[in-house]
């Protein structure tokens, strides 16, 4: 044993001028210019024959200091042969934390996008896949520009920057600012109107963004915030054991999604279905899940029956539930019979499972792997084919490692903070209390089983917001509602609208 100890003592010595060669060694300054490419283009959107450009490349971040810290990525589409100095311009971002802008590039707001299957029913198999010119592009209207945080697609630390400085809630939501305010100097917007367009937790970032944009001695106010499938106040949006909160929140998503595949509703129009489910949530429903045990065996039986009526399980299920059914339950024992679960995503999706017995899906996500391999193909085509993009590392559609390392904290490092649901909500109220012209459209899909439309209600009535500057829109599919063709023409028409009225 001592022979043991004597050898790791020495390892460790003979180490230790290594370790301290690392923590003193000189970070390598970054005397490049950033890398970039560029191509011109012409396309009809909104009827309008349009020239433009697509530049492609990165943006060095800087500390205070004036050191470079990353190469942050974007696509900007920018229309030639007018006036720019007024010219709207769009700024659009997926979520995770740790996606890049890929789904929103190729499945709604690029010049060109991915088809996929519209009805949900058929996977998106092995290449090749459809890719189509996209009329519906806003270009006639607005400049594009699409964001990878860093971390995804090809943006990273650079210099003296570290992967801490960038993942986390506060950090990601100056790192974009930052970015924007570069953009708008360099391409003298600053007296143009400005928008932003997130998903997912791309709206949980767009709130903080809009915060971080009034402050930091560069003001700059935004003209309207497109939220697709919103999830400012995660509260509303996570499906845990003892969250009250979600189960009120999830219910006329299964309601609607059991409707959907004629397991509840029968007979009933979506829309009239779903006005039931929400009268039932705020009514008898939210009573029960707050008196808990303070309820007799009769009155939860008879919420267990109303449960029963709009989620299509059967009763004893759902009271060995305690009439609360947590949503990755809900989408394996919707279709259990049919040995089938359904999507996350998209409730529309369904897919055969390899474990009948289990709680949940074994296998994922249908409405995600039944596209996501079609996503990714095209749009590593598109970057080097069309784009003339040439690199010699991957674009990560997805970040590697940023989950588990990701700062949730809302305040600064060395604050009181006790562990709470994340929330954007109140930033972005304050916000728009602030600059009284910025408006917001919700955009929200009835089969959205991840972020819910009635949490999108819920969060809206409440923080203060504005209610004569929300928009909400419904469209029958998902969390990508634009991977149903009909909802894409909807959603397609209803941007177009709300950026048309904002823009002087």
């Amino acid at each position: 044993m001592k022979s043991v100890f004597t050898y790791f003592l020495l390892a460790f010595i003979i180490t230790l001028p290594c370790f301290a060669q690392e923590e003193g060694s000189e970070v390598p300054k970054v005397n490049r210019e950033p890398i970039q490419f560029e191509k011109t283009f012409s396309g009809t959107f909104n009827g309008q024959n349009i020239e433009y450009k697509s530049v492609m490349g990165e943006t060095f971040l800087r500390n205070s200091k004036g050191e470079v810290t990353a190469g942050l990525w974007s696509t900007s589409y920018i229309r030639t042969g007018v006036e720019s100095s007024k010219r709207p311009v769009t700024f659009i971002f997926n979520g995770g934390p740790g996606s890049a802008s890929v789904w929103l590039h190729m499945g709604f707001f690029g010049p060109k996008v991915v088809k996929t299957d519209s009805d949900a029913k058929i996977d998106d198999g092995a290449a090749p896949y459809t890719f189509v010119d996209n009329p519906q592009a806003l270009l006639d209207i607005t400049d594009l520009v699409f964001i990878d945080p860093i971390g995804t697609g090809f943006s990273q630390v650079e210099g003296v920057g570290k992967n801490e400085d960038f993942w986390g809630l506060n950090e990601d939501a100056r790192s974009i600012a930052q970015f924007m305010r570069i953009w708008v100097t360099k391409h003298g917007r600053w007296q143009a109107p400005k928008f932003i367009a997130g998903e997912s937790f791309g709206t949980t970032r767009a709130a903080k963004i809009a915060e971080v944009l009034e402050g930091g001695g560069q003001t700059m106010a935004l003209n309207g915030i497109i939220l697709i499938s919103q999830a400012l106040d995660y509260a509303g949006s996570s499906s845990w054991a003892d969250n009250l909160t979600s189960f009120f929140t999830y219910l006329p998503s299964m309601a609607a999604t059991a409707w959907y595949h004629n397991k509840a509703g029968e007979g009933k129009e979506l829309e009239d279905f779903v006005a039931e489910a929400r009268e039932f949530a705020y009514g008898d429903y939210l009573t029960a899940l707050y008196k808990g045990e303070l309820q007799t065996a009769a009155e939860k039986s008879t919420i267990a029956d109303k449960l029963a009526y709009f989620t299509g399980l059967d009763k004893d299920y759902i009271l060995r539930s305690d009439n609360q059914i947590l949503m990755h339950r809900f989408k394996k024992e919707l279709l259990r019979e049919e040995g089938k679960a359904i999507g996350t995503l998209d409730g529309r999706y369904l897919a055969t499972e390899t474990d009948q017995s289990s709680e949940g899906p074994v296998l994922g996500d249908p409405s995600s792997y039944m596209t996501g391999a079609a996503y990714t193909a095209v749009w590593n085509d598109y970057l080097r084919s069309e784009l003339g993009v040439e690199m010699d590392r991957p674009y990560y559609s997805s970040a590697v490692g940023m989950g588990g390392n990701w700062n949730w904290k809302p305040v600064p490092d060395g604050s009181y903070w006790e562990p709470s649901y994340v929330s954007t909500a109140r930033s972005l109220s304050e916000a728009m209390h602030r600059n009284t012209a910025m408006q917001v459209l919700v955009a929200n899909g009835y089969y959205d089983l991840i972020t819910p439309f009635f949490d999108a209600e819920y969060t809206f009535a409440r923080h203060d917001f504005p209610q004569d500057r929300i928009q909400m829109t419904y469209y029958e599919a998902g969390h990508m509602m634009y991977n149903h063709q009909e909802d894409f023409d909807a959603l397609a028409k209803d941007i177009r609208e709300f950026i048309s009225k904002l823009i002087p």
